[in-house]
């Protein structure tokens, strides 16, 4: 939120709503510690900042086009469950209290904005010109209505804005990180390392006997819960789209042939040619080079006579349709490859055009492209029919029946998924198979329970989902029977981890008596491998991330181990040099982390402000108008 307070001036939707993204962490401002569920607060109060009462009303206004906002990032509206799940209405709440603040911040410092300011910042927002580029009053308004805003409120809404930045301006003015912060930074990003080392593997490891029962029994009893089944799900749903529909809809003959009559000019691929012209003041002079031209001269010696550049006269491979002269494309399809037109009379001058290369065009026969058309030609009737079914469905619905009952009456197709876990995957560890795309439904189906009327799924821009919880059971407890081989097989990594490990160990030992690395492991039957230029952040096939790690914490000729990406991989390893970068104050990343920096310390500063403005001033929240609002229980 503090960043987006800062930059709120980069994007006019900026200014209007300061944006709340997923990527955006929201400065913490300590509003969950000030207040418990307050009593005495007025029927339409949500909140009071000093003397600032945020109202019920405002708050749901606020928070309902905030959510349309991230609904529209997201693409599809967000469930209030889902809402509550990534903390969102904590944040626009959190986001609502410190814009009180600021505000009341502004109104006791007496900080004004004239009037013909906010006029002039309005008019110069490039999203709000016209062709012209100048301020386009309709468009303006069509703007800002789209958003749910009146004019009057957009104007306040800016005003707010320009006074918040005042504050926000002076609090971060001359903020600059100093040049041993960004020396310290510089290195932890860039510091490069390489190292000797070798990978031990399963071999190293030994002959693994099988487990006996008890140790196998007593593996399982210590390590249950790794083995026990996850809770499933019997859910029945129906998917609504017009790719769903169109499956179902029969085209015949006559009517995709209408449609082919109709679209054949777009069906049909035109001929291409490349085609190079030459410009003349008048049909004399371009008689004459024509004439030069069938008296041996080129093409390209007439353009140089006339000192043009084959790039000016060279008009590329294109249709007919693009050439915007009607007589001057006329005249370049009426020859053949190779020949040179003559002189035509054209909008810009008289040209003579030569064709080189031709590539023929092309137009497909019905029978083609008849499957395609009959699945156009059904989705475009499925567009038209999905409102029709969706009202059906709801009121299907409505009048009680299940999703199955009542895509039956409807005529749609139902699918029931026998058992999925919260990961999609059915009793045998198999993905299952057939559920939509594009919305969770398998979280919406774990969040709800059997009997529970859910809302209606929007999928996309014009498609829906219903579905029921029809059967639920619980997780428990497998029996070693059940589960015997995977336990072996677990049991079995364990102890190849475990050797690999102490074997590890007593090499590290050794090395820091005075071993050689080389030595070590041409006694595991390994050769000693060489990685260089490893970074802190740096992703390679060769080491796992956990050994990248541990190459980073250790120093110059420091050795070191570290579990590779398996049970049956670890690593050991030698730093033999460590690479310091040195600081580039007018490199691009130098200027990259510095900006970073800068905004990170801006971010603190303002968050530090806001919440010693709020214990000064006095902040109260009526939780329970909160909860009511964002469907949450009052006991956030």
């Amino acid at each position: 939120m503090l960043r987006g307070i800062r930059n709120a001036s980069s994007n006019w939707l900026g200014k209007t709503l300061m944006t709340i993204v997923m990527g955006l962490l929201i400065v913490a401002f300590g509003i969950w510690g000030i207040a418990d569920i307050f009593h005495g607060f007025g029927q339409s109060a949500l909140a009071t900042v000093g003397g600032t009462e945020i109202s019920t009303e405002q708050f749901r206004q606020i928070y309902n086009d905030r959510l349309q906002q991230i609904g529209r990032q997201f693409g599809r509206p967000l469930p209030p469950d889902q809402v509550r799940a990534l903390g969102l209405d904590r944040q626009i709440l959190q986001q609502v209290i410190a814009e009180a603040a600021l505000d009341e911040d502004a109104q006791r410092k007496g900080l004004k904005v004239s009037d013909e300011e906010i006029g002039r910042q309005i008019k110069s927002d490039p999203n709000f010109k016209g062709a012209n580029n100048a301020f386009d009053a309709a468009r303006f308004a069509g703007l800002i209505r789209q958003l749910g805003y009146t004019e009057q409120r957009y104007v306040a809404e800016q005003r707010n804005m320009a006074l918040r930045r005042q504050i926000v301006g002076t609090m971060t003015a001359g903020v600059e990180p100093s040049k041993t912060l960004l020396e310290a930074l510089n290195r932890f990003q860039n510091e490069q390392r390489t190292i000797d080392y070798v990978k031990l593997g399963a071999a190293q490891a030994g002959t693994i006997d099988p487990p006996t029962a008890d140790q196998l029994s007593g593996y399982f009893d210590a390590h249950k819960v790794q083995f026990r089944a996850p809770e499933y799900r019997k859910v029945a749903f129906v998917v609504l789209t017009p790719e769903e529909v169109a499956k179902w809809t029969a085209v015949s003959d006559d009517d995709a042939r209408k449609i082919y009559e109709e679209r054949k000019d777009k069906l049909s691929t035109p001929e291409r040619r490349q085609l190079r012209q030459i410009m003349f003041p008048s049909v004399t002079d371009a008689q004459a080079a024509r004439e030069k031209i069938a008296g041996g001269a080129s093409f390209d010696d007439i353009a140089r006579e006339r000192g043009l550049a084959t790039s000016d006269i060279d008009l590329g491979t294109i249709s007919k349709a693009e050439i915007i002269d009607p007589a001057i494309a006329n005249a370049a399809f009426s020859i053949n490859s190779d020949e040179v037109s003559q002189p035509t009379q054209g909008r810009f001058g008289v040209a003579l055009i030569k064709v080189g290369r031709i590539e023929p065009g092309n137009q497909p026969t019905y029978e083609s492209v008849a499957e395609k058309l009959k699945r156009d030609v059904a989705l475009d009737r499925a567009r038209a029919e999905i409102n029709n079914l969706h009202n059906k469905m709801e009121d299907e619905r409505g009048g009680g029946a299940s999703v199955v009952e009542a895509a039956k009456k409807v005529g749609l197709s139902a699918v029931t998924i026998e058992a999925t876990d919260r990961s999609g995957r059915a009793p045998d560890g198999k993905p299952v198979s057939g559920i939509p795309q594009g919305v969770d439904l398998i979280a919406q189906a774990f969040a709800s329970d059997v009997g529970v009327d859910n809302d209606t799924l929007q999928l996309g821009n014009n498609g829906f989902i219903w579905f029921d919880v029809i059967g639920v059971t619980p997780s428990r407890d497998r029996t070693l029977d059940e589960v015997k081989d995977k336990v072996e097989a677990r049991w079995r990594e364990d102890q190849i981890s475990s050797r690999l490990m102490t074997k590890a160990t007593d090499t590290i030992r050794k090395l820091e008596q005075g071993g050689k690395l080389a030595d070590e492991a041409a006694s595991l039957g390994l050769k000693v491998e060489s990685a260089s230029a490893i970074k802190r952040d740096a992703t390679t096939t060769a080491l796992p991330a956990a050994v990248v790690a541990a190459v980073c914490r250790a120093a110059k000729d420091a050795a070191g181990q570290a579990p590779g990406a398996g049970n049956d991989e670890w690593f050991i390893f030698r730093v033999t040099d460590v690479k310091v970068p040195t600081l580039d104050l007018a490199s691009d990343e130098t200027k990259k982390l510095r900006e970073g920096v800068q905004r990170g310390l801006s971010d603190e500063y303002i968050g530090q402000y806001i919440v010693k403005l709020e214990a000064e001033i006095g902040t109260k929240i009526n939780q329970a108008a909160v909860a009511q609002i964002t469907g949450a229980s009052s006991n956030f």
